[in-house]
C-alpha cells in the first residue's frame, strides 16, 4: 500500500505541474521578447496604470545592450529622449558611485567615447558602459515597476497563435503556458510573433528598384568602411590554383549585378567584453573541433601588411573592451547566417553554437598561431575575456548581435528615402540618426581571381530623421492589436540605420504608449488619432522633430 500512496503521489505530482504549466496568464498588454525595447514597452504600459505581461525567450534581460554592445552607437544624442535617455542617465548614475570603479580609477577612464565625452555631466548620461551595469538597470525597471515576467519562455511558433477577426487573441510558449492580451508586442530580434500571425514581412535585401534606392541590394566594389581585402589575395587551397579548392567561408556562387536584390543578411557577431587586467582576464582557449586552416585568409591578410587588428578594441569603464569586427577578416561570420531568421529554435542554437566556435577559434589563431605577427601575439597575450562579465555562462555573451532578421512589411515602409531627408514623414514616433550601417554580406571570388568581400555599406543621412508609426504597425487587414518596434517595417537598407539600441528602446516605448491608446479608445491601432499620439509621446519626452 505504501507503494501505490508513493506510485499516486508521483502521479498527483505530474498532474499538478502539468495544470500550472497550462495556465493561462492574462494583462492589458503581452510583450514577447527581452530585448531593450521589450522592457522601455513594459516600463511605459505600467505607467499608464495598465497591466503588463512580458513573456521572455531569454534569461537575461537587455539583449544586446546588456549582451556585449556598451560602446553604444548613437548617431545624434539629441534624438535620444524618453525611457531610453532614462536608462543612459541611469548607467550615468551608477558610474559616479566611485565603488563601481574596482579595475581602474575614475579619472583613469577620463572623457573617452565617439568624439563626445562617454560621461555626459552636463547632460546627465552616460552612453558606453560594461554589460553587468546595463543588465542591472533592466532588472531595476523591472524591480520598480513590480512588472511579471516569464523567462526562457519560447513561442509555440507552429501552433501557439490564436487569433480571431483580425487581432491576437492569445500566444502558447513550449511550456504549455497561455498569454492572454488585448493588445500584443513583438519586441524579439527575430519576429517571431508577428511572422506566427500571418503578418506579411520580408528577409534579405530588396532590389533597388523597389523602393527607388541606391544602396540596396547587392553592393560590389562598394568599400565604406574599410572592411574589404586591400591587397589581392588569392582565394583557393593553394594560392593562384583553382583545382586546389576555396579556402573556407567563401561563396563558389558568382556575385549578382549591383542592386539586385537576394535573401541574403548581414554578418552576424558576437561583441566581446575583454579585459587587460591581469586579475581579471581569462585566457584565451582553443574551442572545440578547432581547425587553423579556418583562418588561412586572416594569416594572408597579415602577411600582406595589414595591421589594424585592434583597432576596434574600443574601450568600456574597468579596462574592458567592447570588440566589433574590423578589417576584411575578422569577428563578422560572414555568409554563415541566411538561414537563421527562419529556422527552428533548434538550427538557431546550431548557428549561434556555430559562431562562437568561430571567434573562439579566430581568438586562439591569433593569440598562438606563428603565422601571426609575433608583436601581435604578444599583445594578444596581454588580453581574455573579461572575468566579472557573462559569470554564468563561461565569460561568454549570452547574445548573439542578431544586426537582421525579419522585416515587417507594415502599414509603411521606411526606406532611405525618408533616412536622408528626400520623403517627408508626417507621423514621426522617435527619430533615428545613425549611419546606414549593413556590415559585409558574402564573400566571394572577383573576375580577377581575388577574394572580396561584399556588402559593407555606410551611407550617412547627414541629419536626424523620423520613424513613422506606420512602420511600427502590420497592414489593417492582417492585424489589427499587434506592434512591431524592433524588426519595422523598412528596407534592408534603412533598417541599416534604424537597428541601434536607443532607437529600439524609443519606439518600444512609442510602441506600448499606442497599445494603450488603442485600448482605451477600443480602436485598432492602424486607426489611432495620431495628433493624440504624438501629444502623449512629447509629454513622455519623446523626441519627434529636431530643427
Amino acid at each position: 500500500m505504501k507503494k501505490y500512496g508513493y506510485l499516486m503521489g508521483i502521479v498527483l505530482l505530474i498532474l499538478l505541474q502539468a495544470c500550472g504549466n497550462s495556465a493561462t496568464y492574462k494583462a492589458d498588454v503581452i510583450i514577447y521578447g527581452g530585448t531593450s525595447a521589450a522592457v522601455t514597452a513594459a516600463v511605459e504600459v505600467m505607467q499608464t496604470g495598465k497591466k503588463v505581461i512580458i513573456v521572455s525567450p531569454d534569461i537575461h534581460l537587455g539583449g544586446l545592450s546588456s549582451g556585449g554592445l556598451g560602446y553604444t552607437d548613437t548617431g545624434n544624442k539629441a534624438t535620444i529622449g524618453g525611457l531610453s535617455r532614462e536608462f543612459y542617465h541611469r548607467v550615468w548614475l551608477h558610474y559616479n558611485d566611485s565603488n563601481s570603479w574596482k579595475w581602474e580609477k575614475h579619472e583613469e577612464y577620463g572623457n573617452k567615447g565617439q568624439g563626445t565625452p562617454a560621461m555626459d555631466g552636463e547632460n546627465r548620461t552616460m552612453w558606453i558602459f560594461e554589460p553587468h551595469v546595463a543588465e542591472k538597470v533592466f532588472e531595476d525597471f523591472i524591480s520598480e515597476y513590480n512588472i511579471p515576467i516569464y523567462r526562457d519562455e519560447w513561442l509555440n511558433r507552429e501552433s501557439g497563435i490564436v487569433t480571431k477577426e483580425g487581432k491576437i487573441v492569445s500566444f502558447t510558449t513550449l511550456s504549455g503556458k497561455t498569454f492572454e492580451g488585448k493588445m500584443f508586442i513583438d519586441a524579439t530580434y527575430e519576429g517571431d510573433l508577428m511572422a506566427s500571425a500571418n503578418v506579411s514581412y520580408t528577409v534579405g535585401r530588396e532590389a533597388c528598384s523597389e523602393y527607388n534606392e541606391q544602396w540596396n541590394g547587392v553592393q560590389a566594389g562598394v568599400y565604406h568602411h574599410g572592411h574589404y581585402f586591400k591587397s589581392d589575395i588569392s582565394p583557393y587551397v593553394i594560392p593562384d590554383d583553382p583545382n586546389s579548392g576555396l579556402l573556407p567561408y567563401i561563396s563558389s556562387e558568382p556575385i549578382q549585378p549591383n542592386c539586385t536584390g537576394d535573401d541574403k543578411i548581414q554578418a552576424y557577431c558576437f561583441r566581446l567584453c575583454m579585459s587587460n587586467h591581469p586579475d581579471n582576464r581569462v585566457p584565451f582557449e582553443k574551442p572545440e573541433n578547432y581547425d587553423p586552416k579556418n583562418y588561412e585568409l586572416l594569416a594572408r591578410v597579415f602577411e600582406s601588411g595589414w595591421d589594424e587588428w585592434f583597432n576596434k578594441y574600443d574601450m568600456i569603464p574597468n579596462r574592458k573592451t567592447d570588440t566589433n569586427n574590423h578589417g576584411p577578416f575578422s569577428t563578422d561570420f560572414i555568409g554563415m547566417n541566411y538561414d537563421y531568421p527562419e529556422a527552428s529554435y533548434e538550427r538557431r542554437k546550431e548557428i549561434i553554437k556555430e559562431h562562437e566556435n568561430y571567434q573562439k577559434g579566430l581568438l586562439y589563431f591569433v593569440s598562438t598561431d606563428k603565422r601571426i605577427p609575433e608583436d601581435v601575439r604578444n599583445e594578444m597575450s596581454k588580453w581574455g575575456l573579461a572575468k566579472d562579465e557573462f559569470t554564468d555562462n563561461g565569460n561568454w555573451p549570452h547574445q548573439l548581435y542578431i544586426r537582421e532578421a525579419r522585416r515587417m512589411i507594415g502599414h509603411y515602409v521606411t526606406t532611405e528615402n525618408e533616412v536622408l531627408g528626400k520623403i517627408n514623414v508626417k507621423d514621426p514616433v522617435g527619430m533615428g540618426s545613425y549611419t546606414m550601417d549593413s556590415h559585409n554580406i558574402q564573400r566571394y571570388v572577383t573576375g580577377e581571381g581575388y577574394v572580396q568581400n561584399e556588402g559593407d555599406v555606410g551611407v550617412h543621412p547627414g541629419k536626424p530623421y523620423k520613424i513613422s508609426y506606420g512602420s511600427i504597425v502590420p497592414k489593417k487587414e492582417e492585424c489589427t492589436n499587434l506592434l512591431v518596434p524592433v524588426c519595422v517595417s523598412s528596407s534592408h537598407i534603412a533598417f541599416g540605420s534604424i537597428r541601434m539600441e536607443p532607437v529600439f528602446m524609443i519606439l518600444g516605448q512609442s510602441a506600448a504608449t499606442a497599445a494603450c491608446m488603442a485600448i482605451d479608445r477600443k480602436e485598432a491601432v492602424q486607426d489611432i488619432d495620431y495628433s493624440l499620439l504624438k501629444e502623449k509621446l512629447l509629454s513622455k519626452n519623446q523626441i519627434l522633430e529636431i530643427d
